[in-house]
């Protein structure tokens, strides 16, 4: 459990709604939840050692290559936050609205470990939203920072956009696995399900033969 320590020690679960989780199985999950906690941002986490490994962008991932995300690494998440989507209440830790705006799965060029090690670990993604290649280049830590500074940074290939092209964060706002607003979810809303197809059709027929 020494991977979660830090999460659980920070959070009071009597209150949030986040779950406990544990040490999970080894997986190459990802998913990206915006959170407006203090400040709007996209946290970036990404399966490895039965954990969620975990980034706080600033300012969102960019599918432009020449633009430099700042990517503030944060204690390992269980893979079973990959699904919360909901409000932390205020006064507690990360207090916000948590949506989860894409996932699906990861995959490393070369070995994850030693790429985080040294400080550069190069991946793809296959979301929703997200797909291509991508880097993650660990900072020169500063003198007082007790965190680790990264940038995300999208490779140069064909899932890549210039500056020209629409923001992704602007063009896909909504949830993937509810399809909501920050709006929505913060008020505690659901979209109603349409009925399918089929059984309209049924019921149409029914309506006839009567």
């Amino acid at each position: 459990m020494a991977g979660l320590r830090s999460y659980h020690a920070k959070r009071r679960f009597g209150v949030t709604a986040e779950p406990r989780g544990k040490i999970g199985e080894r997986g190459n999950a990802f998913v990206i939840q915006k959170h407006a906690a203090t400040r709007l941002h996209y946290d970036l986490r990404l399966q490895l050692d039965g954990v969620m490994k975990s980034w706080a962008v600033t300012r969102g991932p960019s599918l432009v290559p020449g633009e430099k995300r700042l990517a503030v690494q944060v204690e390992d998440h269980p893979i079973e936050y990959n699904k919360f989507e909901g409000t932390i209440p205020k006064g507690e830790y990360g207090g916000g609205t948590v949506m989860v705006w894409d996932r699906g799965r990861w995959q490393p060029e070369g070995d994850p470990e030693k790429g985080l090690a040294k400080g550069h670990l190069s991946f793809r993604l296959d979301g929703a939203k997200l797909h291509g290649g991508w880097h993650l280049v660990r900072m020169r830590r500063r003198p007082n920072e007790k965190r680790d500074n990264w940038l995300l940074i999208k490779q140069h290939d064909e899932d890549a956009r210039t500056e020209r092209d629409k923001d992704i964060l602007e063009e896909q706002p909504l949830s993937v696995k509810s399809g909501r607003t920050m709006d929505e979810i913060a008020r505690h809303k659901r979209k109603a399900k349409r009925k399918p197809a089929k059984r309209i059709k049924r019921k149409a027929k029914r309506a006839k033969r009567r």
